[in-house]
């Protein structure tokens, strides 16, 4: 084990430097289908405690999910590998923007430990995006699912990578690991990449997950919206036809939350009644399995949804 002591929380500023010079964009009032309790669970703070022993961090923590307090209570943390540290600056991303450090070659061994402590069944593993390197950090991935293969075998696999933009033979690499589930956020519509999503590509990100299901169409792979920035109901249909179009089976529709003012500005709240109609669409479209709610997120009831999955792809074959 590669253990390390707490580090104190940076400041925005710290966090984002390279957001210290945008106006403020006020964050406006959550509705009340958006509260959420404080995270104050014993279940809590063991994992907590459980993370900070092993050096890991956690999307959790870094990208402010309001989903934190349930989700450490029942002991599900999402890992975010390579470090804490983004090469890129999204304008919704609450991650910390910089010039990453080495990668930690114990990683993939005290993740695979963490996940035996915490007796997950399911594991979602992300990343911040590592555009210096040259594989873009798929080794990397690939080395912590070989880890759980040998040391959790019973655990399935969920990974959330980045593009891999430009890095040949990244796809094929985490795809050659076999994780159970592949996914890759494409967060928003192509009209909003150019200010959302800087430092990506629409189509690049849509690719990658066609490639996933050429190389091995068995594969489960999976994408996510934030509504809130901006889009219209029509764009957002499209992207449904255009990952269905990349045979994705696993679609998530979230709220996004501004973190701070110098992020993005939030457009306006989706209702609880959109967010259904939404799920409605996609399920009429030939998703597999939908999960669209204000405080939908990526990997939130991961573990359930994987296994529903399973069985909406078993139904289907017998049909």
């Amino acid at each position: 084990m590669d253990g390390s002591v707490d580090k104190a929380p940076l400041s925005r500023a710290e966090r984002h430097p390279e957001k210290a010079h945008r106006p403020d964009n006020p964050i406006p009032r959550k509705p009340d289908w958006i509260r959420v309790r404080a995270p104050n669970s014993p279940e809590y703070a063991e994992t907590k405690r459980l993370m900070r022993q092993h050096g890991l961090a956690t999307v959790c923590e870094e990208a402010a999910c309001p989903n934190i307090g349930e989700c450490w209570k029942h002991k599900h943390a999402t890992f975010m590998i390579m470090g804490d540290t983004c090469t890129r600056a999204c304008a919704f991303c609450n991650v910390a923007t910089g010039k990453p450090g080495a990668l930690n070659p114990h990683e993939p061994a005290n993740i695979a430990e963490a996940v035996g402590k915490l007796g997950l069944g399911h594991v979602v593993v992300t990343s911040v995006d590592r555009d210096d390197l040259e594989d873009g950090g798929a080794g990397h991935f690939a080395q912590v699912i070989e880890a759980l293969h040998r040391m959790a075998p019973a655990t399935t696999i969920e990974v959330l990578t980045p593009d891999f933009m430009k890095k040949p033979g990244a796809i094929e690499t985490v795809v050659a690991a076999r994780p159970d589930v592949f996914n890759h956020n494409l967060e928003t519509v192509p009209r909003l990449y150019p200010t959302i999503r800087p430092g990506a590509r629409y189509f690049t990100s849509l690719r990658l997950l066609w490639r996933v299901k050429e190389i091995d169409p068995a594969m489960f792979t999976k994408s996510g919206l934030m509504v809130g920035l901006g889009e219209t109901r029509e764009e957002i249909l499209q992207v449904m036809d255009d990952l269905r179009a990349a045979d994705v089976d696993f679609l998530t529709i979230g709220q996004y939350l501004q973190p701070t003012p110098k992020h993005a500005a939030l457009d306006r709240f989706w209702t609880p009644a959109e967010f259904e109609a939404l799920a409605t669409h996609a399920r009429a479209k030939g998703f597999l399995m939908v999960s669209a709610s204000p405080l939908t997120r990526s990997s939130y009831h991961a573990g359930d949804d994987f296994a529903r999955l399973r069985a909406a792809r078993a139904a289907q074959l017998k049909t």
